[in-house]
């Protein structure tokens, strides 16, 4: 734990070591560990993650009993001294069950110490460090320049080119009789593999982009991340994207290649969120396209409702987004979300709030100061991206 603690200090205070460790030694944890869990066909993370906390409940349970053990112990040595019986040992401790279950505990805790070594040191090399690294437009530069700022007038024009984007895919797919686009195991396999072909080829642009991808898997228990509204996972610990298979079928394929670039070294996800925007964007499946305009589109009309001072005139002026298009934006089907509210054990929103708590700290201590609010500055990524292409 000390080396972990050393290195996530060297990378927040030594500038470009962190740099230096995605570019050059971050890289082969992929190319090597993550190939043998991408044998795997399920997510060795999820698993691995469920495992912990047995480990954790065990070492509580374990705990309670050693404690109430040593108190019987050391309650017994004091009867024994006053009835001045010292030379008996049977009369002294526990009996023989007693004192395996001490050895057997005090080994175990010894254990979920390197555990948590091991575990710590793995979270500073895979996740913590990757937090330090410069910005995206710093390492490969966009259209803009990086200190320009951006008005009504650019917002709006790319609000109005991904929203035209958006409602001109909408008829496109074949949808069953309540609207919802069709989707089956095939398709899901299909986007799994498009998922890395998009991302290897934006690797040939962006060369940290570049090298081998493992195949996104699905969680198995889908519907607790559901509760929590999370997309998708990336396990540090296990170098493995994953995604949510409960969600509706036009957030997967962005959510693949967003969970896909967190294994490159880009953990912010305003920076995810422009890579899985730029994988999708320009793949030949239109569903793909469809994704990529729908993971950005809510940011950009928010934006521009702030940009132009809440104006319903000017706004109302633009070109408006297909109600049917907001409702391809939605999370979880009703029906999906039956199903999550029907097994659930915790109530969504109990969940959803220590999620969201989680989470903001998490980010809030890796320096993101502005906490899951940072998933939004992908506005200004792609403002810098089509500077000289739009505007």
């Amino acid at each position: 734990m000390l080396s972990a603690a050393i290195l996530n200090i060297v990378g927040r205070v030594w500038e470009g070591f962190s740099d230096f460790y995605v570019r050059h030694i971050f890289p082969l944890w992929v190319e090597t560990y993550g190939r043998v869990t991408g044998i795997f066909p399920f997510s060795v993370g999820e698993w691995m993650l469920y495992l912990a906390v047995l480990l954790v409940i065990l070492l509580v349970a374990g705990g309670i009993v050693y404690g109430v053990l040593r108190v019987v112990k050391i309650y017994g040595r004091k009867r024994c001294l006053l009835e001045r019986r010292l030379s008996e040992p049977d009369s002294l401790g526990l009996p023989l069950l007693g004192e395996r279950f001490e050895r057997l505990y005090r080994g175990y805790a010894f254990f979920c110490y390197w555990v948590t070594g091991i575990f710590s040191l793995v979270m500073v090399l895979n996740c913590f460090l990757l937090y330090q690294v410069s910005p995206f437009p710093e390492r490969y530069g966009l259209g803009g320049a990086l200190d320009k700022e951006y008005g009504a007038e650019e917002i709006g024009t790319l609000r109005d080119y991904v929203v035209e984007k958006a409602n001109a895919l909408f008829p496109l797919f074949e949808r069953d009789e309540k609207g919802y686009i069709l989707c089956d195991e095939r398709l899901v396999r299909d986007m799994k593999e498009m998922a890395r072909g998009q991302m290897s080829l934006l690797g040939e642009e962006y060369k940290e982009l570049s090298g081998y991808y493992p195949r996104p898997k699905g969680l198995a228990v889908s519907g607790f991340y559901s509760q929590q509204y999370i997309m998708g996972y990336y396990f540090p610990f296990s170098m493995e994207a994953n995604y949510n298979r409960q969600m509706y079928v036009t957030n997967m394929p962005v959510t693949m290649c967003h969970e896909l670039s967190h294994l490159k070294g880009f953990l912010l996800e305003d920076e995810a969120n422009f890579i899985g925007y730029l994988a999708c964007v320009d793949a030949p499946e239109e569903l793909f396209q469809y994704s990529a305009y729908l993971s950005v589109i809510g940011y950009l009309d928010r934006d521009f409702w702030k940009a132009i001072g809440r104006d319903e005139e000017e706004y109302l002026s633009h070109p408006q987004i297909d109600p049917r298009v907001w409702e391809d934006k939605q999370f979880l089907t009703q029906e999906a979300w039956e199903q999550v509210e029907d097994k659930a054990v915790i109530s969504t929103e109990t969940v959803k709030k220590a999620a969201d708590a989680f989470l903001d700290t998490n980010l809030t201590l890796n320096g993101v100061a502005d906490g899951t609010v940072s998933y939004s500055r992908v506005v200004k990524l792609l403002l810098q991206y089509y500077d000289g292409v739009l505007y």
